[in-house]
């Protein structure tokens, strides 16, 4: 399992790790340490991926046993982590202290910012600081910065996420067509750990060279491929009223998975994007895609949809979806089932 997940991250460098990742994994292999990596920001996959990296890579395992170290944020204090820190290894030449969950030290982290200018050498520190990160201004930012590694992870944008799965899947010999990725962000958000975690549960259904379709979707994941968020923007963006209501009526019967807050968040970047189309100089297939940030594949759904809907009603269903907005959370609408409001807006938004 260890050497899967090394062999995994070194291929995912070579495809569509940023440059800063590739950089890290990199000095690793080559044995070339630094005594701390703070690893910090709202994307955890990343975090992840780079201290498991550590956790499986620096000591032979059986160096592991006296020289390696987990600790939790929750449970230690940043004495602790310090007092281990300076420990000497025992029949190494590294002991490697991981620190999980270390947002739980927020308060009291900055007091790392002593250790921090002087680290112990022999001992490679390891910080996971997930969902936030630490004031660049601070003493603890300016010292790690100088003797270790600082690496930020960020979220993708919605519209980067199905080329990072295309990118991951790739050099596993696996395909996905664009309306499967699609499919599985507008399901499972831009979290990466949980899209990666159900594409390793269809890479071991589906045999390499297989190429991922919404029926392969729908058949091990359960993400319906006739009743989503993308079939309905695209039955309301084809003005095809009959296939619109029967997604709604689906949804209404199945209001968990299928949250209004969600299809009205959705709904509501389609004709912003729209409403950006409308204003386009340039409205080539390629123009189009770039300016939009969309893949070329759902243009033509795009130039329908600007044919259905001019821009004055764009604007209109704009406002029309902020109303809805703000009564899906229950503002004004507490007493009107959320079924009943997402058919007033679907026949509002198509009359």
């Amino acid at each position: 399992m260890l050497e899967n997940l090394v062999f995994s991250l070194h291929k995912f460098g070579d495809f569509f790790l940023m440059d800063e990742v590739k950089q890290i994994v990199t000095d690793i292999k080559n044995r070339n340490f630094k005594p701390i990596y703070f690893l910090m920001g709202e994307e955890a996959y990343y975090i992840d991926k780079i201290s498991d990296f550590i956790e499986s890579t620096i000591l032979q395992e059986e160096e592991r046993g006296f020289n390696q170290m987990v600790l939790y944020g929750r449970d230690v204090t940043v004495e602790d982590i310090i007092g281990n820190a300076k420990r000497y290894p025992m029949m190494s030449e590294y002991q490697v202290v991981i620190v999980k969950e270390a947002q739980d030290l927020s308060r009291t982290i900055e007091k790392l910012a002593t250790y921090a200018e002087n680290p112990q050498p022999t001992t490679i520190l390891v910080l996971n600081y997930k969902y936030k990160k630490i004031d660049k201004r601070r003493a603890l930012y300016k010292s790690i910065n100088k003797t270790g590694v600082v690496y930020e992870s960020k979220k993708l944008y919605e519209n980067q996420v199905a080329d990072w799965i295309r990118r991951v899947l790739s050099p596993k010999n696996y395909t996905i067509s664009p309306k499967a990725a699609q499919m599985l962000v507008e399901f499972l958000g831009t979290d990466l750990s949980k899209i990666n975690n159900e594409l390793e549960k269809l890479q071991i259904i589906l045999p390499v060279g297989t190429q991922i379709t919404p029926e392969k979707i729908e058949e091990n994941i359960g993400i319906s491929k006739d009743y989503n968020n993308f079939e309905l923007r695209k039955a309301v963006g084809d003005k095809d009223a009959l296939k619109a209501y029967k997604i709604v009526n689906y949804f209404t019967d199945n209001p968990k998975d299928n949250p209004i807050v969600v299809t009205v968040s959705l709904l509501f970047n389609f004709f912003s994007q729209l409403l950006h189309f409308h204003g386009l100089n340039d409205k080539s297939p390629r123009n189009v895609a770039s300016a939009l940030k969309i893949n070329p594949y759902f243009v033509k759904e795009y130039i329908t949809a600007a044919r259905n809907y001019p821009m004055r009603k764009v604007s209109i269903v704009i406002s029309t979806l902020r109303e809805f907005d703000v009564k899906s959370k229950g503002v004004g609408s507490s007493a009107v089932p959320q079924g009943d409001l997402l058919k007033e807006l679907i026949v509002k938004i198509l009359n």
